[in-house]
Protein backbone atom coordinates (compact mmCIF):
# COMPACT_ATOMS: atom_id res chain seq x y z
CA UNK A 1 0.00 0.00 0.00
CA UNK A 2 1.29 3.47 -0.90
CA UNK A 3 2.19 5.01 2.46
CA UNK A 4 2.67 8.45 0.91
CA UNK A 5 -0.96 8.45 -0.18
CA UNK A 6 -2.11 7.59 3.34
CA UNK A 7 0.12 10.29 4.85
CA UNK A 8 -1.38 12.82 2.42
CA UNK A 9 -4.88 11.90 3.58
CA UNK A 10 -3.77 12.14 7.21
CA UNK A 11 -2.59 15.70 6.56
CA UNK A 12 -5.92 16.51 4.90
CA UNK A 13 -7.85 15.15 7.89
CA UNK A 14 -5.73 17.29 10.23
CA UNK A 15 -6.73 20.47 8.36
CA UNK A 16 -9.41 21.64 10.81
CA UNK A 17 -10.44 24.84 8.98
CA UNK A 18 -11.03 22.72 5.86
CA UNK A 19 -13.27 20.27 7.69
CA UNK A 20 -15.10 23.02 9.55
CA UNK A 21 -15.83 24.89 6.32
CA UNK A 22 -17.25 21.75 4.68
CA UNK A 23 -19.20 20.93 7.84
CA UNK A 24 -20.94 24.32 7.72
CA UNK A 25 -21.53 24.13 3.97
CA UNK A 26 -23.10 20.68 4.16
CA UNK A 27 -25.27 21.74 7.08
CA UNK A 28 -26.82 24.37 4.81
CA UNK A 29 -26.98 22.19 1.69
CA UNK A 30 -28.48 18.94 2.99
CA UNK A 31 -32.12 18.30 3.82
CA UNK A 32 -33.05 15.26 5.87
CA UNK A 33 -33.22 12.16 3.68
CA UNK A 34 -31.16 13.58 0.80
CA UNK A 35 -29.12 11.35 -1.47
CA UNK A 36 -25.51 12.60 -1.54
CA UNK A 37 -22.68 11.77 -3.94
CA UNK A 38 -19.20 12.17 -2.41
CA UNK A 39 -16.76 12.43 -5.34
CA UNK A 40 -13.15 11.53 -4.59
CA UNK A 41 -14.36 10.15 -1.27
CA UNK A 42 -10.99 9.02 0.11
CA UNK A 43 -11.34 8.31 3.82
CA UNK A 44 -15.07 9.16 3.74
CA UNK A 45 -14.90 12.15 6.06
CA UNK A 46 -17.21 14.20 3.82
CA UNK A 47 -19.57 11.22 3.56
CA UNK A 48 -19.74 11.08 7.35
CA UNK A 49 -20.36 14.81 7.60
CA UNK A 50 -23.21 14.38 5.13
CA UNK A 51 -24.70 11.60 7.26
CA UNK A 52 -24.35 13.75 10.37
CA UNK A 53 -26.40 16.45 8.69
CA UNK A 54 -29.24 14.10 7.76
CA UNK A 55 -28.34 12.48 4.44
CA UNK A 56 -30.42 9.38 3.85
CA UNK A 57 -27.79 7.67 1.70
CA UNK A 58 -24.31 8.49 0.42
CA UNK A 59 -22.69 7.14 -2.73
CA UNK A 60 -18.94 7.39 -2.09
CA UNK A 61 -17.11 7.49 -5.44
CA UNK A 62 -13.36 6.77 -5.33
CA UNK A 63 -11.15 6.10 -8.36
CA UNK A 64 -7.97 5.02 -6.57
CA UNK A 65 -8.03 1.28 -5.73
CA UNK A 66 -5.87 1.79 -2.62
CA UNK A 67 -8.18 4.40 -1.14
CA UNK A 68 -11.25 2.41 -2.18
CA UNK A 69 -9.92 -0.52 -0.12
CA UNK A 70 -9.38 1.81 2.84
CA UNK A 71 -12.89 3.25 2.43
CA UNK A 72 -14.39 -0.24 2.33
CA UNK A 73 -12.79 -1.05 5.68
CA UNK A 74 -13.98 2.25 7.17
CA UNK A 75 -17.55 1.49 6.07
CA UNK A 76 -17.36 -1.94 7.70
CA UNK A 77 -15.72 -0.67 10.89
CA UNK A 78 -18.49 1.92 11.34
CA UNK A 79 -21.34 -0.42 10.33
CA UNK A 80 -22.38 1.93 7.53
CA UNK A 81 -23.10 -0.67 4.86
CA UNK A 82 -26.79 0.25 4.68
CA UNK A 83 -26.13 4.01 4.48
CA UNK A 84 -22.95 4.34 2.39
CA UNK A 85 -22.41 2.63 -0.97
CA UNK A 86 -18.82 2.57 -2.22
CA UNK A 87 -18.44 3.05 -5.98
CA UNK A 88 -14.90 2.35 -7.19
CA UNK A 89 -14.09 3.84 -10.57
CA UNK A 90 -13.77 7.00 -12.64
CA UNK A 91 -16.48 9.38 -11.43
CA UNK A 92 -16.93 10.78 -14.95
CA UNK A 93 -18.34 7.44 -16.13
CA UNK A 94 -20.45 6.59 -13.08
CA UNK A 95 -24.24 6.33 -13.25
CA UNK A 96 -25.75 6.06 -9.81
CA UNK A 97 -28.87 3.99 -9.04
CA UNK A 98 -30.58 7.17 -7.81
CA UNK A 99 -30.17 10.82 -8.65
CA UNK A 100 -28.26 12.78 -6.04
CA UNK A 101 -29.71 15.81 -4.28
CA UNK A 102 -26.23 17.03 -3.34
CA UNK A 103 -22.79 16.41 -4.83
CA UNK A 104 -19.81 17.16 -2.59
CA UNK A 105 -16.11 16.99 -3.37
CA UNK A 106 -12.78 18.31 -2.18
CA UNK A 107 -10.45 18.05 -5.15
CA UNK A 108 -8.91 21.50 -5.22
CA UNK A 109 -5.23 21.47 -6.13
CA UNK A 110 -2.58 23.80 -4.77
CA UNK A 111 -3.09 26.05 -7.80
CA UNK A 112 -6.78 25.22 -8.08
CA UNK A 113 -7.59 23.64 -11.46
CA UNK A 114 -4.90 20.97 -11.76
CA UNK A 115 -6.91 18.11 -10.23
CA UNK A 116 -9.68 18.79 -12.77
CA UNK A 117 -12.36 18.98 -10.08
CA UNK A 118 -14.62 21.28 -12.09
CA UNK A 119 -14.53 19.07 -15.19
CA UNK A 120 -15.14 15.91 -13.16
CA UNK A 121 -18.03 17.37 -11.14
CA UNK A 122 -19.62 18.76 -14.30
CA UNK A 123 -19.66 15.21 -15.72
CA UNK A 124 -21.00 13.72 -12.48
CA UNK A 125 -23.73 16.36 -12.22
CA UNK A 126 -24.80 15.88 -15.85
CA UNK A 127 -25.41 12.17 -15.26
CA UNK A 128 -26.41 12.01 -11.62
CA UNK A 129 -27.67 15.29 -10.12
CA UNK A 130 -31.40 15.85 -9.89
CA UNK A 131 -32.77 19.08 -11.38
CA UNK A 132 -32.36 21.81 -8.80
CA UNK A 133 -29.76 19.83 -6.84
CA UNK A 134 -26.66 21.49 -5.39
CA UNK A 135 -22.91 21.06 -5.67
CA UNK A 136 -20.37 21.77 -2.92
CA UNK A 137 -18.21 23.69 -3.81
CA UNK A 138 -20.26 25.70 -6.25
CA UNK A 139 -17.52 27.96 -7.58
CA UNK A 140 -13.74 27.76 -7.95
CA UNK A 141 -11.48 30.69 -8.79
CA UNK A 142 -7.71 30.93 -9.24
CA UNK A 143 -5.77 34.18 -9.11
CA UNK A 144 -2.19 35.22 -9.86
CA UNK A 145 -0.42 38.17 -8.23
CA UNK A 146 3.08 39.69 -8.37
CA UNK A 147 4.71 39.60 -4.92
CA UNK A 148 7.69 40.64 -2.85
CA UNK A 149 8.61 38.22 -0.07
CA UNK A 150 8.79 39.55 3.45
CA UNK A 151 12.26 38.31 4.34
CA UNK A 152 11.55 34.64 3.64
CA UNK A 153 14.80 34.47 1.75
CA UNK A 154 14.05 33.25 -1.70
CA UNK A 155 12.95 34.00 -5.20
CA UNK A 156 15.65 33.24 -7.73
CA UNK A 157 18.76 34.37 -5.91
CA UNK A 158 19.23 37.90 -4.70
CA UNK A 159 21.63 39.35 -2.12
CA UNK A 160 23.06 36.81 0.33
CA UNK A 161 25.99 38.49 2.10
CA UNK A 162 26.49 42.28 2.09
CA UNK A 163 29.34 43.24 -0.23
CA UNK A 164 29.32 39.97 -2.19
CA UNK A 165 27.48 39.07 -5.37
CA UNK A 166 25.83 35.71 -6.01
CA UNK A 167 23.96 36.71 -9.14
CA UNK A 168 25.92 34.23 -11.28
CA UNK A 169 23.72 31.52 -9.80
CA UNK A 170 20.83 32.97 -11.79
CA UNK A 171 22.48 31.81 -14.99
CA UNK A 172 22.26 28.19 -13.85
CA UNK A 173 18.82 28.12 -12.22
CA UNK A 174 16.08 26.44 -14.25
CA UNK A 175 12.67 28.13 -13.92
CA UNK A 176 10.41 25.87 -11.91
CA UNK A 177 7.23 26.31 -9.88
CA UNK A 178 7.48 25.83 -6.12
CA UNK A 179 4.92 25.05 -3.41
CA UNK A 180 5.24 27.23 -0.33
CA UNK A 181 3.67 27.78 3.10
CA UNK A 182 4.06 31.43 4.02
CA UNK A 183 5.41 32.25 7.46
CA UNK A 184 4.95 35.96 6.80
CA UNK A 185 2.52 37.44 4.33
CA UNK A 186 4.18 38.70 1.15
CA UNK A 187 3.76 42.22 -0.14
CA UNK A 188 1.41 42.42 -3.12
CA UNK A 189 2.95 44.52 -5.88
CA UNK A 190 -0.07 44.12 -8.16
CA UNK A 191 -3.74 43.42 -7.75
CA UNK A 192 -4.66 39.72 -8.20
CA UNK A 193 -5.63 38.79 -11.77
CA UNK A 194 -8.17 36.05 -12.43
CA UNK A 195 -6.67 32.97 -14.07
CA UNK A 196 -9.80 30.82 -13.81
CA UNK A 197 -13.38 31.28 -12.62
CA UNK A 198 -15.77 28.34 -12.87
CA UNK A 199 -19.27 27.69 -11.63
CA UNK A 200 -19.23 24.01 -10.65
CA UNK A 201 -21.71 21.41 -11.85
CA UNK A 202 -23.30 23.45 -14.61
CA UNK A 203 -21.18 22.40 -17.56
CA UNK A 204 -19.66 25.85 -17.94
CA UNK A 205 -16.04 24.86 -17.40
CA UNK A 206 -13.62 27.17 -19.19
CA UNK A 207 -9.95 26.56 -19.78
CA UNK A 208 -7.67 28.77 -17.64
CA UNK A 209 -6.71 32.00 -19.35
CA UNK A 210 -3.28 31.78 -20.94
CA UNK A 211 -2.22 35.43 -21.02
CA UNK A 212 -2.54 37.78 -18.07
CA UNK A 213 -1.30 41.27 -17.28
CA UNK A 214 -0.39 42.14 -13.68
CA UNK A 215 -0.19 45.97 -13.47
CA UNK A 216 2.28 46.99 -10.75
CA UNK A 217 0.64 49.47 -8.38
CA UNK A 218 3.48 50.05 -5.92
CA UNK A 219 7.26 50.32 -6.03
CA UNK A 220 9.09 47.26 -4.79
CA UNK A 221 11.38 44.32 -5.47
CA UNK A 222 9.65 41.68 -7.57
CA UNK A 223 10.48 38.20 -6.29
CA UNK A 224 7.78 35.91 -7.69
CA UNK A 225 4.31 35.43 -9.10
CA UNK A 226 2.00 33.63 -6.69
CA UNK A 227 -1.10 31.58 -7.55
CA UNK A 228 -3.85 30.53 -5.15
CA UNK A 229 -7.44 29.27 -5.23
CA UNK A 230 -10.67 30.24 -3.51
CA UNK A 231 -13.58 27.81 -3.38
CA UNK A 232 -17.08 29.09 -2.62
CA UNK A 233 -18.68 26.21 -0.74
CA UNK A 234 -21.99 27.91 0.15
CA UNK A 235 -23.37 31.37 0.90
CA UNK A 236 -20.67 33.22 2.82
CA UNK A 237 -18.53 30.08 3.13
CA UNK A 238 -15.17 30.46 1.39
CA UNK A 239 -12.14 28.18 1.58
CA UNK A 240 -8.77 29.35 0.25
CA UNK A 241 -5.13 28.34 0.50
CA UNK A 242 -4.07 31.98 0.87
CA UNK A 243 -3.34 33.39 3.38
CA UNK A 244 -1.58 30.26 4.63
CA UNK A 245 -2.98 29.13 7.96
CA UNK A 246 -1.77 26.67 10.63
CA UNK A 247 -2.57 23.11 9.58
CA UNK A 248 -3.41 24.03 5.98
CA UNK A 249 -2.90 20.97 3.76
CA UNK A 250 -2.55 23.10 0.60
CA UNK A 251 0.62 24.97 -0.18
CA UNK A 252 0.52 28.13 -2.28
CA UNK A 253 1.80 27.96 -5.86
CA UNK A 254 4.83 30.20 -6.44
CA UNK A 255 6.79 30.96 -9.62
CA UNK A 256 10.15 32.47 -8.50
CA UNK A 257 11.65 35.24 -10.62
CA UNK A 258 14.98 37.00 -10.68
CA UNK A 259 14.88 39.71 -8.03
CA UNK A 260 13.95 42.79 -10.04
CA UNK A 261 13.13 46.34 -8.99
CA UNK A 262 9.75 47.49 -10.31
CA UNK A 263 7.84 50.74 -10.07
CA UNK A 264 4.17 51.64 -10.07
CA UNK A 265 2.99 51.72 -13.68
CA UNK A 266 5.16 48.78 -14.81
CA UNK A 267 3.37 45.64 -15.97
CA UNK A 268 4.23 41.98 -15.43
CA UNK A 269 2.99 40.01 -18.44
CA UNK A 270 2.60 36.27 -17.86
CA UNK A 271 1.66 33.38 -20.12
CA UNK A 272 0.40 30.28 -18.35
CA UNK A 273 1.67 27.00 -19.83
CA UNK A 274 -0.14 23.92 -18.47
CA UNK A 275 1.74 20.60 -18.76
CA UNK A 276 0.95 18.41 -21.74
CA UNK A 277 2.01 14.96 -20.55
CA UNK A 278 -0.75 12.54 -19.59
CA UNK A 279 -1.38 12.87 -15.85
CA UNK A 280 1.11 15.71 -15.44
CA UNK A 281 -1.64 18.33 -15.23
CA UNK A 282 -2.33 17.05 -11.69
CA UNK A 283 1.16 18.16 -10.63
CA UNK A 284 1.02 21.87 -9.75
CA UNK A 285 4.79 22.19 -10.04
CA UNK A 286 4.58 21.12 -13.69
CA UNK A 287 2.57 24.23 -14.58
CA UNK A 288 4.83 26.91 -16.02
CA UNK A 289 4.83 30.66 -16.55
CA UNK A 290 6.57 32.70 -19.21
CA UNK A 291 7.09 36.17 -17.75
CA UNK A 292 8.31 39.56 -18.93
CA UNK A 293 8.25 43.06 -17.47
CA UNK A 294 7.00 45.98 -19.54
CA UNK A 295 8.27 49.26 -18.10
CA UNK A 296 5.99 52.27 -17.71
CA UNK A 297 6.19 54.54 -20.72
CA UNK A 298 7.57 51.82 -23.01
CA UNK A 299 4.33 50.23 -24.12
Amino acid sequence: MDQRLLVMHQVMLADRPRLSAYDRALASAITAGDVVADVGAGTLVLSMLALRHGAGHVYAIEADPTMAAVAERIIADNDLGDRVTLVQGDARAVRLPRRADVIVSEMMGNLGPEEQMVEILDAVARRNLRPGGSVVPRRLTTELVAIEFDGEGWGTWGDVLPGYRFHAVQEFVEPHAQLHFFQREPRFLSAPARLGDDVVGQGTTAKPRRDLCLPVHRDGRLHAVMGYFTAELADGELLSNYPSYPGCNWAVWVWPLRHTDVRAGDEVHVTVVPPRGRGQERDATAWRLDCRIVRAGRR
